[in-house]
């Protein structure tokens, strides 16, 4: 037996008492006529086996137990009897056969076939398996044939105290409020035992702090953890360690225990109040700084974290409270005095401001603890600085006539110095803002003068800019928008509003309306335009048209007559004179084009035209313009059809396949020298004024005239035939009319970037040196003999 069965108390032999107590004499002592399986002592199981036996007539049964035990963790040096089976058919004997199956039957429970006995061969762990399932039979064992049905059985396997209690979730965080009251809640915890909890006190659990006190406490045994001690601060102390011990068996001497830890933070609450650092503050700032920049901080510190530390700031006292303000930095919790209004230097040099701040999330547990806000000093310095000047304005309006004589004064911009030390200004004109140099300003005293004239008609008004330097320092600089109005004068004469071309039909009616012309002026006059119209002097009595002022300020053209005829007078003109009502008036003339035409009898245009009269019924100018458009271009194409074919038929430029050259130049196999970078190139070859673009034309003449060779005598059978050669070449040498013109003189270009030069002796007849063929012999055998032809040759010619 383990040395831990030794220390057991009495109770832990219990269930091993109680089997042997009450299965080995229910074995041994059980009445003959017993054929059901009860346990042993039981008389309500015996009369309610007497009672099935009287009304089911079930059939004898011979075996005698219920279920047995056998304790866990049981070793020895043999195996450990759990129990006996025992059937009344054995009269003892050896005729009979015990057979055991089922779970772990012949591994873990080994039968004793003679007499029954049932023994555990190996060590039992509950925790593993708690009970365990077997089928026991009785047989022949001659013959193995069953003496009683085959029945199961239960062996149990009886608990020990083998396992200590385990925290599988640990270990614990917890959070708890600071200031919290004692008995607050602050977590559970939960610890599991394997061993049998309906058995004993095995899994019987009593939990306690080993750690943490006094500071938190534990119920033992619902393992709920709950604060021991009041007012705990977060600011003296945030976190906790506490460890908790769970102990088997009630917590007695001798159980077995498991620990966990918990660890226990404190969470903040609003129980501190802002406190600035200081109590007086002081900043300094420059006169000339930007409204909204920062000019200081100022920072009240809170204990608390989180919302609990946010503050608001405000000034609540103070003769600056219209100049400055403070706002709160949300990331570092500070107030921020921004300047909301300038400030000058010259009018007030300091100021004094009460700045509070005040927690945002109160705790209204904590109220009575005391105002959870804090007030300090500030005060604030203004400095001198450089300002620079300051315009009389914030913006100038000037207005001039558009026919002011130059250098006349428009007006006048000032500014000054608002420094202590005041420093003369001078004035000067953005040129940007004043391109054409329209404008001029004295420097001294900013009077603003007209250098050019000007039009209201072309820009009507003119905006400048003013700039004020000091002095003393040029970077002090002002800037100032000037606006110059351009007023208007009655400078034009009113015209047309269009060129006015009327219609007159040859069946109009006297005093017909044939047109309705209006009038524009350039100006602008305050009371609005109003025109007056007048025919010239030598037209007033004009027989055919009058003219009719309406009261829109337009006129009206009438016919004096009717019975107008376009064969007699196809157009009419008549001047007109247009005045204005300014001053002083200004007037121009324009002519209305007056056209006669042929109208239908509802007064509708049809034809203006004199040549209307000679078109055929039906058929209008337009009409037979385009006719006559369509035939000239029919008969331009065909034209052109024409002599595209007949040009296609032979080409007028000589073309490279056409060129009888190629064949001339074939011989010459000494290549085109240096420059013959291929095996054969043509273009060497080509003229050069072919190579220009220009190209010989076949149907045109060159401007040589050719010189016509006298008649040869029929030539004798003895001739020579190189001479006769020669003479042939010399003729077509000196007949530029021959077609291909000049073909021949491009032999002098087929070998210009060659060491030995030409071969050609077509220019021999021009330089004598050219006739010297002995230096051919110093090239080889080749060129060698190739000279001496050309020496024969020429000996030849002058024999």
């Amino acid at each position: 037996m383990p040395e831990r069965l030794t220390e057991m108390r009495m109770d832990t032999w219990t269930p091993l008492i109680m089997l042997w107590i009450t299965v080995l004499p229910s074995i041994y002592m059980a009445p003959m006529n017993q054929s059901q399986v009860l346990p042993s002592g039981s008389s309500t199981g015996l009369k309610r086996l007497n009672e099935e036996q009287r009304v089911l007539h079930r059939s004898r049964r011979g075996w005698v137990w219920n279920q047995m035990f056998v304790l866990e963790e049981f070793s020895g040096p043999e195996p450990i009897l759990v129990g006996r089976l025992h059937t009344d058919l054995d009269p003892g004997s050896s005729k009979i056969k015990y057979i055991l199956s089922g779970d772990g039957a012949g591994t873990i429970f080994v039968i004793n076939d003679k007499t029954g006995d049932i023994h555990a061969m190996k060590r039992l762990d509950r925790e593993e398996k708690a009970e365990y399932t077997l089928t026991a039979q009785a047989v022949d064992r001659d013959t193995n044939q069953p003496l009683e049905p085959p029945s199961e059985f239960i062996i149990k396997v009886q608990d020990i105290n083998d396992n200590a209690p385990e925290f599988v979730e640990g270990p614990y965080h917890a959070t708890v409020p600071e200031m919290s009251v004692v008995g607050t809640f602050v977590t559970k915890v939960t610890a599991t035992d394997a061993d049998d909890p309906v058995y004993g006190n095995s899994a019987k659990l009593v939990y306690s702090i080993l750690e943490g006190q006094p500071y938190f406490s534990i119920e033992p045994h619902t393992a709920i953890i709950k604060t021991a001690l009041p007012n705990m601060d977060r600011e003296a102390k945030e976190e906790y360690f506490v460890v908790i011990q769970a102990k088997d068996m009630g917590g007695h001497m001798g159980g077995l225990s498991g620990t966990t830890t918990v660890t226990i933070t404190l969470s903040d609450v609003n129980d501190n109040p802002p406190k600035f650092a200081q109590s007086l503050y002081h900043f300094s700032v420059m006169e000339d700084v930007a409204l909204g920049e920062p000019i200081g901080r100022v920072k009240a510190n809170d204990l608390d974290i989180g919302e609990n530390a946010k503050s608001s700031y405000d000034i609540i006292e103070g003769d600056g409270m219209d100049i400055f303000e403070i706002t709160t930095d949300a990331q570092t919790q500070d107030g921020i005095i921004r300047v909301r209004k300038p400030l000058d230097f010259e009018t007030k040099k300091s100021y004094t401001l009460k700045v509070e701040a005040a927690n945002i999330h109160l705790d209204p547990r904590f109220l009575s603890g005391g105002p959870f806000k804090d007030t300090a000093t500030v005060k604030i310095v203004v400095e001198d600085a450089d300002e620079p000047p300051v315009f009389s304005s914030p913006t100038y309006l000037l207005e001039v006539h558009e026919n002011a004589a130059i250098n006349s004064v428009l007006g006048q911009v000032t500014a000054h110095d608002p420094d202590v030390s005041s420093s003369p200004i001078r004035f000067s004109i953005d040129r940007h803002t004043d391109l054409e140099r329209q404008f001029n300003i004295n420097a001294e005293d900013g009077k603003i003068t007209l250098a050019t004239p000007l039009d209201r008609e072309t820009s009507t008004w003119h905006n400048i800019t003013i700039v004020a330097t000091e002095t003393r320092n040029h970077s002090q600089v002002s800037r100032v928008p000037v606006a110059i109005k351009v007023l208007d004068v009655n400078d034009n004469a009113p015209e047309f509003a269009s060129e006015h071309e009327a219609f007159l039909c040859e069946n109009g009616k006297p005093g017909q309306v044939i047109q309705i012309v209006s009038a524009v002026d350039k100006d602008d006059p305050k009371n609005g335009h109003y025109f007056l119209y007048s025919l010239l002097p030598e037209m007033v009595n004009n027989p055919n048209f009058t003219i009719k002022k309406n009261e829109d300020n337009t006129l009206s053209i009438l016919a004096k007559h009717s019975g107008f005829s376009r064969q007699k007078q196809e157009v009419y003109l008549l001047p007109i004179v247009i005045s204005d009502s300014g001053t002083p008036p200004m007037s121009s003339t324009g002519t209305l084009t007056i056209r006669v035409c042929g109208c239908s009898s509802d007064g509708i245009v049809q034809s203006c035209n004199v040549e209307a009269y000679v078109l055929p019924i039906g058929l209008s100018m337009g009409a037979l313009i385009a006719i006559l458009a369509c035939i000239i271009l029919l008969l331009v194409i065909v034209v052109l059809f024409v002599t595209l074919r007949r040009h296609k038929n032979e080409p007028l430029i000589i073309k490279d396949d056409e060129d009888v050259r190629e064949n001339i130049i074939r011989y010459d196999d000494e290549g085109g020298g240096e420059e013959d970078t291929e095996a054969f190139d043509i273009a060497t070859l080509q003229n050069p004024d072919g190579i220009n673009g220009f190209l010989p034309r076949k149907d045109i003449k060159p401007d040589l005239q050719f010189m016509p060779r006298q008649g040869l005598a029929p030539v004798p059978n003895g001739v020579d035939v190189d001479e006769f050669i020669n003479v042939r070449l010399h003729e077509a040498d000196n007949d530029p009319t021959a077609p291909p013109y000049d073909s021949i003189q491009i032999y002098g270009y087929e070998g210009k970037g060659s060491a030995a030069g030409s071969l050609s002796s077509l220019e021999s007849s021009t330089s004598d040196s050219d006739q010297n063929f002995d230096y051919l012999s110093e090239w080889g055998p080749r060129f060698k003999r190739l000279g001496e032809l050309y020496s024969v040759g020429e000996s030849d010619k002058e024999t």
